[in-house]
């Protein structure tokens, strides 16, 4: 629990950094029409670019997205922190509420990002939801292509949401938590659209479940909570031929990913499980103020032939 509520917390992305200094806002016109917006920090000595996805309710501006492109812009790598559809206050982009299943419009934009190092190494690392985004993404890779990827990290992917779903109304935190920014997310949806949305009724629930359970079928593509969920799982076999390596880091200790759904997917050469014993959720720190474990560990893996 402590790993888990530390990787959010602001104290670690205090003070000036010349990551965010040179950001650059960028809107990405993707599929469909649909419009994400990101900030790309291009390095002077650029080596490599990382685009990096948050997890469900963050954003580019969440501590664990911060922490990490600082860590590894700090070594020479350029950095794109991608916003999914209404997260960070991009809310007025795009009509459509956002779905956890909306994976073609982010799979352009991660497309799109990756060509602003048109001759560098490419990678992706994705946080929960960002993990999950990240796994798709690997298993799309069977018959689409990222020019220059060579390797997607995900930490603390959620790989079933059947699994993970229930965890997060169990714990008192987990739910308060998600309940404050997805309430607040979809009253900002509503007053922009009022044409389009009435969420009295949705936001009167008071469980994470429940809402999902009455939004889906009012105003999604899926009948019920059930094939929405399924939508959007990493299936057993769904990695098996993945022409990129991948690294999936995750902790037994995680409140809200079963370990256990890891140990199940089925993975080739390429790929890699590490379970740490200890580590929470999106967590894995070594010391308070110095890189996490998983900081440490994708600079090992991206810098490793540049020096």
């Amino acid at each position: 629990m402590v790993q888990t509520i530390l990787a959010s917390r602001k104290f670690r992305k205090k003070g000036r950094h010349p990551m965010e200094e040179t950001a650059q806002s960028m809107i990405l016109d993707c599929e469909d029409g649909v419009r994400l917006k990101g900030s790309f920090s291009r390095h002077l000595d650029e080596k490599a670019l990382i685009i990096l996805l948050h997890g469900w309710e963050g954003s580019e501006d969440s501590t664990y997205v911060v922490s990490c492109g600082r860590h590894l812009y700090d070594q020479g790598a350029s950095v794109f922190r991608l916003n999914y559809r209404d997260h960070g206050d991009t809310h007025a982009l795009n009509e459509g509420v956002f779905y956890s299943t909306l994976f073609n419009e982010v799979f352009d934009a991660v497309k799109q990002a990756a060509s602003l190092a048109p001759d560098k190494p490419v990678y992706i690392a994705g946080f929960s939801l960002g993990g999950n985004f990240s796994l798709r993404i690997a298993r799309s890779l069977r018959d689409l292509s990222i020019k220059n990827l060579q390797h997607i990290f995900a930490i603390s992917p959620v790989i079933d949401p059947w699994a993970a779903a229930p965890l997060v109304d169990k714990n008192l935190l987990y739910r308060h938590y998600f309940l404050k920014k997805w309430t607040a997310s979809l009253k900002k949806k509503q007053a922009l659209f009022p044409h389009l949305y009435d969420f009295r009724e949705v936001l009167s629930e008071k469980k994470v479940l429940s809402i999902t359970e009455k939004l889906i079928p009012k105003y999604s593509d899926y009948p019920n909570m059930e094939s929405y969920f399924n939508a959007y799982r990493v299936d057993p076999h769904d990695l098996m031929s993945c022409p990129v390596p991948i690294s999936m880091i995750t902790a037994e200790d995680d409140g809200m990913i079963p370990a256990a759904d890891i140990m199940g997917l089925k993975i080739n050469d390429n790929a890699r499980r590490i379970i740490h014993k200890h580590g929470g959720h999106n967590g894995f720190f070594q010391s308070l103020k110095g890189p996490t474990w998983y900081d440490d560990y994708i600079s090992s893996i991206m810098f490793k032939d540049t020096d």
